[in-house]
């Protein structure tokens, strides 16, 4: 059970503070509502770049990390589809240092053109080695657009190609921040050795003279139902033929969502499983098989993924993976399964209370999703999942006119 208090700034800003005693230390976790899904066509890459520049110092505060290294504090950030999180940890004592520095940048990041091209070029980089120069880097660069033809889930969070970012301008970039990066598109969740009456005073002091900004209206393009298979063949330099199927699922909060995650650790969550079982070690077609989704807030993709075993035809490889989504979807699994990844998204979630902050950015993502208590009872809905939900949603989903195939064969 995380406990939390919950307060909101005249600007909006949420804050969310979970007082834990037991510890020296404390967390400031910041969730901006902005992804890459809500970027444009054409001008992709720039919540990630952001990410990049957020580091690169703000109007009153040049360098971002020497004060936070000063008090012994460490930050980093990610950024997905759908959100941007910032999170600092640090001693308790220190925790104004760290209301101190995210303020500032909410307030007044520093847009310097030496910045931008710094990051800029950190980020190309960081495209070429991950994306480009990295056996199979490019699958979701290939895999997304071939599964959603109109929603911004087309492209992947490093944005579409290299040039969108090489060419992203100064303009561009102010305007995406004046747009989403505003205390009423933020979720701030101060936890560890705090008071709430104290955090609600720093937050006051440090967040509350900021402007709320335009309130920003999402309104993207639906993706409509898919209706025939799809497929696309690559070749490149890799060392196995592999294949990646995608399937569409629910949203992140559709009373689907859990089941279609359990259904992915049935299929492929350890080596009892029943992908790793009959295609790796049974059938020996693969040297690696997996399952999972990709756990959108919006439509997301539930993923089938494996790399051949040298010899073994694609036709084959793929044929094995039907037959179980078939079997899957027409019989009842077993309680024994059932319990078995029930029991093991239970340990999961369990573990994922005893780290601080895990805490603040559950909460934080859990405010986002609708209410941070739900938090506390997320558990439940995985309990009281049956076989027979897990039947119909395999049923529905496991279809060859509702698939994307991405076949990627490695040169002759």
């Amino acid at each position: 059970m995380v406990n939390f208090n919950r307060f909101t700034l005249a600007n909006g800003l949420k804050v969310l503070v979970h007082e834990d005693a037991t510890t020296p230390m404390a967390v400031l976790n910041i969730l901006y509502d902005v992804g890459a899904r809500d970027e444009e066509e054409g001008r992709t890459g720039f919540a990630h770049l952001f990410e990049h520049l957020m580091f690169g110092g703000s109007v009153n505060i040049p360098s971002y990390d020497e004060p936070l290294q000063r008090v012994g504090g460490e930050n980093n950030a990610f950024t997905s589809n759908d959100i941007t999180n910032y999170y600092i940890t640090l001693p308790a004592a220190n925790i104004e240092t760290a209301f101190w520095l995210e303020s500032d940048r909410m307030l007044s990041l520093a847009f310097s053109e030496k910045s931008l091209e710094t990051q800029r070029n950190v980020v190309c980089e960081e495209f070429k080695q991950r994306y480009l120069n990295q056996p199979y880097g490019d699958v979701w660069l290939k895999l997304r657009p071939l599964a959603y033809q109109k929603h911004p889930y087309r492209w992947a969070t490093i944005g579409q190609d290299l040039a969108q970012i090489e060419n992203a301008k100064m303009e561009d970039v102010k305007a995406f921040f004046k747009k989403h990066y505003t205390p009423q598109n933020a979720i701030l969740v101060v936890g560890g050795n705090v008071k709430t009456e104290e955090v609600k005073q720093l937050a006051e002091k440090w967040f509350g003279p900021i402007p709320a900004g335009d309130k920003y209206e999402r309104n993207l393009p639906q993706e409509p139902e898919q209706v025939a298979e799809r497929s696309l063949t690559v070749t490149a330099d890799v060392p196995l033929n592999a294949i990646y199927k995608a399937f569409k699922m629910s949203g992140r909060t559709d009373a689907n969502y859990q089941v279609f995650d359990l259904l992915s650790d049935i299929l492929s969550q350890g080596q009892s499983s029943r992908l790793f079982n009959s295609l790796l070690k049974e059938q020996k077609l693969f040297s690696e098989i997996n399952a999972y989704i990709t756990s959108s807030l919006d439509e997301g993709l539930f993923v089938v993924e494996g790399k051949l075993v040298e010899g073994v035809s694609m036709e084959m490889a793929e044929k094995a993976i039907w037959k179980e989504l078939e079997l899957i979807a027409t019989e009842l699994v077993s309680d024994d399964e059932l319990t078995k990844v029930k029991n093991k998204s239970e340990s999961i979630m369990v573990f994922a209370e005893m780290s601080l902050l895990d805490k603040a950015m559950n909460l934080a993502y859990y405010e986002l999703l609708g209410d941070a208590a739900s938090l506390n009872v997320e558990i439940n809905k995985y309990l009281s999942i049956t076989a027979e939900q897990i039947r119909a949603v395999a049923n529905t989903t496991f279809k060859k006119e509702k698939s994307s195939t991405l076949y990627y064969l490695a040169n002759a």
